[in-house]
């Protein structure tokens, strides 16, 4: 009797186990639909959009990829200082302008291609580097209100510039080539064209000098890194030398002849990269599962996990369809910009595991916290800020080299809005942000762009309706996020102390 009270009572530990469970599931399937509710509100709108504006899923998915190309990398630029806890970096503007002055003295001076890039990049990047360092000044005596300030700061930055190109190229500062400036004698023209200079000079590198310059660096690091090691007395050199060896390998196939014919192109077709990706997303989600394999409180990633290579494979066998495999065919993305984009989500997810990512994400959390445990915080924001300025004048280039003219006095303006907005459309909050909801946000944002006035031509006979929609939502987004950041601090106050 007393075998089976026991027996009974068990069964019922184990049922309420089972149903505590469920019910945790459950909470955290609620949470993930609560946090992402503004991407899933957008993914509703863009399918609406692309279904009532009538254009053909080759043109949207071209255009997409296209925007991709020119944008992902800026909203990218955004990740690190919301990690530092600075929220959302409203001052990439200021990144742009470096950027545009870089670009307009390479034009100035005759260069093109490439080596003109490389020029504006060389000029843009120390001047980009100064101003995210006095942006970080002024942002460390600004603690709490940095997004206020970045926002002014950017109006700022633009009458100096506006003062630069206006007035002082060509009135203090000669300028070259008598073409960019106004017929008065004094300031630059509105629009400079890029072509036969600079337009596609990133976008037409092929994909066997990536592979070069990518073994290039993959070389020089670990290099240095065994010479470190080995002055250092350290035998852990297994691992450089692997990668080492494993990139000499790629690098020599790439002289194979059909690999190299292969090779001898500056784009990708999109089902290309649909590969690439499903593949990575597997593999990153079986060894996710395998990690979480024993731990028993982890159903819901297991679950999550599965699920997504489920969706891979699903995605993946949707490419067979004749119709989207043509699509997917004939659409194109320039192959350096997408791999710049790669490299810096590899560098966005490598940051975290570094001391100073460590010590920036202690910041983002608590500065009592970072200030207990030594870190000097002013510094770690002033980096953060100079990292997002750098990599923002970075992705102007890329923007500006794409686009093919250069909008003198208004290139720049609506970088950060529309940069931000994507970012925040993706899932991202003014606390957390990753690249996975940077590339899905600049996927969605840029697909109602596309089919926003088409939209609104059907609905109100009136484009223009759809050009005010899209930009009332660019702004839209940005507010509501603003407010719920408030509206939590208010609910959970953080303690924090002047650093």
């Amino acid at each position: 009797m007393k075998a089976k009270n026991d027996m009974n009572q068990s069964n019922g530990s184990q049922d309420e186990l089972v149903l505590l469970q469920q019910e945790t599931m459950r909470q955290k399937v609620f949470s993930w639909l609560f946090e992402n509710k503004v991407m899933l509100l957008f993914l509703i709108i863009c399918i609406g959009g692309v279904w009532v504006s009538g254009n053909s899923a080759g043109f949207v998915v071209e255009n997409v990829a296209v925007r991709f190309g020119r944008n992902a990398f800026t909203v990218m630029s955004l990740l690190i200082p919301v990690l530092a806890g600075l929220g959302l970096n409203f001052s990439i503007v200021i990144g742009a302008i470096a950027a545009q002055v870089g670009l307009f003295f390479a034009v100035d001076w005759g260069f093109s291609g490439i080596i003109g890039m490389l020029i504006a990049f060389l000029i843009a990047t120390p001047l980009a580097s100064l101003f995210g360092f006095g942006v970080g000044r002024l942002f460390n005596k600004m603690k709490g209100s940095e997004m206020i300030a970045g926002l002014i700061l950017g109006y700022f930055a633009d009458g100096l510039y506006q003062l630069f190109f206006l007035y002082i190229l060509g009135g203090v500062l000669p300028v070259r080539t008598t073409s960019l400036i106004i017929p008065g004698g004094i300031g630059i023209k509105n629009t400079i064209d890029l072509t036969g200079n600079m337009k596609y000079a990133l976008d037409g590198v092929k994909l066997v000098d990536i592979v070069m310059i990518f073994f290039i660096i993959v070389a020089v690091v670990c290099a240095f890194r065994i010479i470190t090691k080995i002055r250092n007395k350290d035998k852990s050199l297994l691992k450089d030398v692997i990668i080492l060896l494993v990139a000499a390998l790629v690098y020599g196939l790439s002289y194979v002849p059909q690999i190299e014919s292969a090779l001898m192109t500056n784009s990708l077709s999109l089902l290309n990269v649909l590969v690439i990706v499903t593949v990575g997303v597997i593999v990153y989600a079986v060894a996710k599962l395998i990690g979480n394999w024993r731990n028993a409180d982890s159903k819901f990633k297991k679950a999550r996990y599965v699920a997504i290579i489920i969706a891979a494979i699903v995605v993946y066998a949707l490419t067979y369809i004749p119709e989207l495999e043509k699509v997917l065919m004939t659409s194109k993305v320039p192959a350096l910009p997408l791999a710049l984009i790669a490299g810096l989500s590899l560098f966005n997810a490598a940051f975290l595991s570094t001391r100073i990512g460590q010590n920036m994400r202690t910041v983002g959390q608590s500065r009592v916290i970072a200030n207990a445990s030594g870190i000097n915080v002013d510094r770690v924001r002033i980096l953060a800020m100079i990292i997002s300025t750098v990599l923002a004048s970075w992705g102007q280039l890329i923007y500006l080299q794409n686009l093919g003219t250069f909008a003198t006095y208004g290139a720049h303006l609506q970088v950060g809005q529309f940069a931000i907005a994507a970012l925040l459309v993706g899932g991202a909050s003014v606390s957390k942000a990753t690249n996975k909801q940077a590339i899905t946000g600049v996927l969605l944002f840029h697909t109602l762009f596309i089919v926003a006035p088409e939209a609104g031509k059907v609905l109100f006979n009136n484009a223009m309706i759809g050009e005010y929609f899209r930009v009332f939502v660019s702004y839209g987004v940005i507010a509501l996020a603003l407010a719920m950041h408030a509206w939590q601090r208010k609910k959970k106050p953080a303690v924090e102390m002047p650093a």
